[in-house]
């Protein structure tokens, strides 16, 4: 008798998810022999639900990057490459996705802060699902950012995501970011206030028209938009004007938690040691142990993050930058809120919910659709000239996939048809997202958008 729907089904795990018999590295030399004395909830939940552990992935130091390229041990390139030469596969999940991609196992977990599923799911022809945050625990996952991550499924089919997302689901009392009983029992209740919908009604947000995506990209979603409305869904333009800074206050909330968590990481509590400093003669000596040892063993965009993080949580930058950045992060909350149908379960008050008042809740949609990537997969070559000239290039692609995850809610990158790209694009990411707490409406959708190509 199986003892769930994965029963003897290999799934990778990224390598920033503590497991107890294999290394736990964060791709970092910092970490390169730690081993965890203990495994994350969701390792226990998978090996109890008959999973086999296929091993560890690669991927971004830490989780901070979105090509897979800053690892300590070497980038994660595609498989699909051309002679031009070697492709990313997206990050920071990206070891994760291409395990998946090249059927070395039926699945893989990642992390995803502000997309790290999404987009290597994009770019590998897979789902990527990041369920609502607090719903799958956190317990055992090295962090970035406290306040946005989120444990994230990469499979190959939607059905197989399903699947896996029914073993990790629940409520873990070691996470103090896990999500209560009573809340999900809310939830729960919240939903059944409504008909399941069918057929959907489907938002395309304005914002999300810009010059910076490829033509490909907009025609492969405009194609499966057609083919939505032609089985009965109906199609609604939307805006959401906090889009535009969402990706600004993005990084500047990301970096300022990641300051903070890894300031622990300084070769005596937590990490190796880096070589002693040595003394110009002085009695106190030249540097302080912990700053060799970090700047040693931390890479290049895992420093910068921390410069960032620290400075804006200064006291002569907190109110122009993080405080700041909070209140954009509650205005893409209010965004969402005042778009979907279903108004948030959590947040009963009509001022929580984005409406002025006495307005009154407009008919809204019931997913949104868009794309997952601005672009198809850059050469890795290209990508470290433009690193070496402007490190900040790389959070363009995080455009699309930013939002959803400072609201924490649900979402999926699915991959369909793509007709105008031949044999090198065969395959285009599109993004599902749902209001917090509807990740079956989410999936329910993605299995409709997947039929598409079939």
């Amino acid at each position: 008798q199986p003892l769930s729907a994965i029963d003897g089904q290999l799934i990778a795990i990224k390598d920033n998810i503590c497991t107890s018999n294999e290394p736990t590295t964060c791709a970092s030399a910092f970490l390169h022999a730690f081993r965890s004395p203990f495994p994350a909830t969701i390792v226990e939940k998978l090996k109890a639900s008959g999973a086999i552990i296929a091993g560890k992935t690669n991927l971004d130091e830490f989780g901070m990057g979105s090509h897979n390229m800053n690892s300590t041990h070497g980038p994660v390139k595609s498989i699909w490459s051309t002679s031009a030469g070697a492709r990313t596969v997206g990050g920071s999940s990206g070891g994760s996705a291409l395990a998946v991609g090249t059927e070395q196992c039926y699945a893989a977990l990642g992390t995803d802060t502000g997309g790290s599923v999404r987009l290597p799911a994009a770019w590998t022809g897979t789902v990527g699902f990041k369920p609502s945050y607090g719903v799958v625990s956190r317990w055992g996952v090295i962090a970035y950012a406290n306040s946005l991550d989120t444990v994230g499924i990469i499979t190959r089919s939607v059905e197989a995501a399903e699947k896996v997302y029914a073993q990790v689901n629940g409520h873990d009392p070691k996470d103090p970011t896990s999500i209560s009983p009573s809340s999900r029992s809310r939830i729960q209740r919240h939903l059944q206030t409504r008909p399941k919908p069918h057929p959907f009604r489907i938002g395309i947000p304005i914002e999300y028209l810009v010059s910076e995506l490829h033509p490909s990209i907009h025609a492969a979603w405009s194609r499966a938009l057609k083919s939505l409305q032609k089985r009965g869904h109906s199609i609604h333009h939307i805006s959401l004007p906090t889009t535009r800074s969402a990706l600004s206050a993005y990084y500047v909330l990301a970096p300022a938690e990641a300051s903070s968590n890894l300031a622990k990481y300084d070769g005596v509590r937590y990490g190796n040691k880096g070589p002693q400093p040595a003394s110009r003669g002085t009695s106190r000596g030249t540097n302080v142990l912990f700053s060799s040892t970090r700047y040693q063993n931390f890479g290049p965009e895992v420093r910068r993050r921390i410069l960032l993080g620290s400075y804006t949580l200064s006291s002569t930058a907190i109110d122009n930058y993080f405080l700041r950045a909070q209140k954009v992060r509650r205005l893409v909350q209010n965004d969402f809120n005042r778009v979907f149908a279903l108004s948030h379960p959590l947040l009963p008050t009509p001022s929580a919910t984005g409406l002025q008042k006495g307005e009154k809740q407009k008919e809204g949609v019931d997913v949104i659709i868009s794309p997952t990537s601005l672009s198809f997969p850059p050469l890795i070559s290209e990508l470290k000239e433009e690193y070496e000239r402007d490190p900040a290039r790389q959070f363009h692609e995080d455009l699309f996939t930013v939002p959803a995850s400072l609201a924490g809610l649900p979402a999926v990158s699915v991959p369909v048809q793509n007709e105008e790209g031949g044999q090198e694009w065969e395959k285009v990411g599109l993004q599902v997202m749902g209001q917090y707490g509807d990740d079956d409406l989410v999936l329910d959708v993605a299995k409709e958008l997947e039929s598409l190509g079939r």
